[in-house]
């Protein structure tokens, strides 16, 4: 398949299934820019060659989907191998986190452990991309997934999220909103500081249908963003806490921060990385969720309305997946300058406390989930451990 090819599929793909005549109100500007992308990357290629054409060429690289793209039978398959992960056993030792209790756990003791190292931090793109392609290859390597990590496009559901293939709750999905639970608003960043208050949705109880109606959350909270959590028996939330998937599903997120305009702004008018990466974590003190927290906050609940524990959801990959969509996008529309752009943010979060920018040839790790690796190593979805592009 030529690049050419890709780019039209990218537009095409988008609509789904639907007849020929119907797709052009389903295009969106967002993957528009995502088929400019990709004809930019083909031209950078034809000049450039590939970073590493013994490992990663056209001819072998993984195309990640939208997940309302995909067959009945690949989304089946993709919710099988969630479920096989959270029958493994874990890698993480009990004496670092006596919660966790299965493969799953493993990331989401990763994600807790190294919150504050990895939000409103210079790594935060590249970390969350390399954690995403690790989810990918224990669901492949682990337990048998033939597919890729698929994504979930906010702006083409942001009207009404629970219509999507993703939350509709049935057996393709994964899994629907909670029950209706009478609750108070959520607050973001967290329910003990509310700089943004959202209003309660439609759900706010255990998730009722689906696939993940019966998943258990063993892990958290730290920081949730609703007020009748059960407390952490353990430090820093990483004792045994079992209790039920909560998800208050939020058009009010949805409509104001993952729009087709709030994603296509965001990628067209931040050529500067560090607004790019900046505006798109959002700037709570003054009421902007961005679409990263958007996305988050979409999903909403428990663990998903908590910044540390938010991965015991597994909604969580394809709304990263999303978002390192849109980092890749970012990057395709200036190669020259945004493929190893300087990381101008810095390595603690929001500055506090003051600290050095981060670095290229700055490293960080997964604990147990991949081995460590450098800034330099994540910046290209064709090179580094990587071989993929997105549709």
């Amino acid at each position: 398949m030529k690049f050419s090819k890709i780019a039209a599929a990218t537009l095409l793909s988008t609509a789904g299934a639907a007849p020929l005549e119907q797709r052009t109100s389903w295009l969106l500007e967002v993957d528009a820019l995502a088929a400019e992308g990709v004809f930019n990357l083909g031209l950078y290629v034809a000049l450039h060659g590939y970073p590493n054409p013994s490992k990663c060429t056209l001819s072998n690289v993984a195309v990640r989907k939208e997940w309302g793209t995909l067959s009945a039978a690949e989304r089946k398959s993709y919710i099988s191998a969630v479920k096989c992960l959270s029958n493994k056993s874990p890698k993480t030792p009990s004496a670092v986190a006596p919660g966790v209790k299965n493969r799953y756990d493993d990331f989401v003791a990763t994600h807790i452990n190294q919150t504050l190292s990895i939000h409103g931090t210079g790594n935060f793109l590249v970390w969350h991309r390399y954690f995403t392609w690790a989810y990918e290859q224990a669901l492949r390597n682990e337990c048998g997934y033939q597919g890729y990590q698929p994504y979930f496009n906010w702006a083409k559901w942001a009207d009404d999220p629970v219509k999507s293939p993703i939350f509709d709750g049935s057996d393709t999905s994964m899994s629907g909103d909670g029950e209706y639970k009478k609750h108070n608003a959520t607050c973001i960043p967290s329910n003990d500081l509310c700089q943004i208050s959202l209003p309660p949705g439609n759900g706010g109880g255990c998730v009722k249908s689906g696939p993940f109606k019966d998943w258990t959350v063993n892990l958290g909270p730290v920081s949730p963003g609703i007020s009748d959590v059960p407390a952490n028996p353990g430090v820093f939330g990483m004792g045994y806490n079992p209790r039920c998937l909560r998800r208050d599903i939020s058009k009010a997120a949805s409509q104001g921060w993952t729009k087709d305009s709030d994603v296509s702004d965001l990628i067209k008018n931040n050529p500067d990385p560090y607004w790019f990466e900046t505006n798109m974590q959002g700037d709570f003190a003054n009421g902007v969720l961005g679409v990263h927290t958007g996305g988050h906050f979409t999903i909403g609940g428990d663990p998903g309305g908590d910044l540390f524990a938010s991965p015991g959801d597994p909604a969580f990959f394809l709304h990263h997946a999303m978002i390192d969509r849109v980092y890749w996008i970012w990057q395709n529309q200036d190669l020259k300058k945004r493929q190893n752009a300087g990381f101008q943010a810095t390595i603690t979060i929001n500055n506090q406390p003051p600290s050095r920018n981060a670095t290229l040839d700055d490293t960080f790790d997964l604990g147990v989930n991949a081995p460590q690796i450098t800034i330099r190593d994540t910046v290209n979805t064709l090179a580094g451990p990587f071989c993929y592009i997105y549709l």
